[in-house]
């Protein structure tokens, strides 16, 4: 093999003269052809991987108009990295054995979050989207529905606007820990909010404000705070909760990284986590089971919810009604304390 044939990009025609079969039959074993025999599919199949065979995105946008890559408009300003990582890995688990790419496209919440949606639909530089930190009257939704790009949200619009989904149930985790920190004996609870731009925001503080008026037990936002803040912010009032004119005895909080940072506040002020007040956070890690004292959480498996969003993408690509696309998955309990 010459030099220049050796450094070159495979293509159809390496693959049919390794092979001894036509062009047109290697491209037609690749994409599964209910024509060509099993036994074909697997030896054009062996010598692709064997060679690094790739379809070249570039002629397959110019034949079908398709990039076959899926766009992940990923906010950057997460103060956990597992928050990407897990959704990543179950995204990638169903894209995997599919023509689709996982391309993830930053956004800062500083800037416009129309950008990254502008650029896309601008460029034709995807076939579907996946968008996160979703806001109850999103642009965003309004505009990829106008468009006819397919697309999924993690997270709920709250105006209406049908679209596929899939979501946690922020409503019922708030229940959950209200109702576990009302079962200990606390009584004045208190919420380290996510921030307030964001539907799973209401979501959040319906479910508590529900759970603390049937019970009967007072309740307050965390001022100046919220999930967004720094860890050293999150320590300082953590140390000066005790000193405010409403005290709490239970704190709900949407992050095990902000609850470790404001527990670590309280510590060291004196207060004594699991008798003088307990908390209770949304875990997606597994953190908790590493740090002291031990406190009570409730999962979000974020792995699933990537598995979610990409197989309902999919569904969409394909021309699903997006009224059957829209999941909920709930809270599991985590209780590290008895009682």
């Amino acid at each position: 093999m010459s030099p220049s044939r050796a450094q070159s990009r495979p293509t159809l025609k390496t693959i049919a003269e390794m092979t001894g079969l036509g062009v047109t039959t290697v491209s037609r074993a690749l994409k599964d052809a209910h024509d060509i025999s099993a036994k074909t599919k697997l030896r054009v199949r062996k010598v692709a991987d064997a060679i690094g065979y790739h379809p070249d995105r570039a002629g397959v946008r110019l034949r079908t108009g398709k990039t076959n890559v899926i766009s992940l408009v990923l906010d950057q300003t997460d103060k956990v990295p597992e928050f990407a990582r897990r959704l990543i890995v179950g995204i990638s688990d169903v894209m995997r054995g599919t023509p689709y790419h996982l391309v993830v496209t930053p956004q800062s919440r500083t800037d416009d979050p129309m950008d990254p949606v502008r650029y896309i639909l601008n460029t034709r530089a995807a076939d579907g989207v996946i968008i996160t930190h979703v806001r109850p009257d999103d642009e965003r939704i309004e505009v990829l529905r106008q468009s006819g790009l397919p697309f999924v949200a993690h997270g709920r619009s709250l105006t209406g606007a049908e679209h596929a989904y899939h979501d946690f149930d922020n409503r019922a985790f708030c229940e959950m820990a209200a109702n576990r920190l009302i079962s200990r004996g606390r009584k004045r609870l208190a919420l380290l909010s996510p921030p307030s731009e964001f539907s799973y925001y209401q979501e959040t503080l319906a479910g508590l404000a529900a759970t603390a008026k049937a019970a009967g037990v007072p309740y307050q936002v965390l001022g100046g705070i919220d999930l967004d803040s720094s860890s050293e912010v999150l320590r300082q009032a953590g140390m000066a909760l005790r000193h405010q004119d409403y005290v709490p005895d239970g704190i709900i909080c949407g992050s095990e990284l902000c609850a470790m940072a404001l527990i670590d506040g309280m510590i060291q002020s004196g207060l004594n986590v699991g008798r003088d007040i307990d908390v209770i956070a949304k875990e997606t890690s597994d953190l908790l089971n590493f740090t002291r004292p031990r406190i009570d959480s409730l999962r979000e498996d974020l792995i699933v919810a990537g598995q979610q969003l990409a197989t309902h993408l999919l569904d969409v690509i394909e021309g699903r009604d997006t009224t059957n696309l829209q999941s909920l998955s709930q809270p599991v309990p985590v209780w590290r304390n008895e009682g």
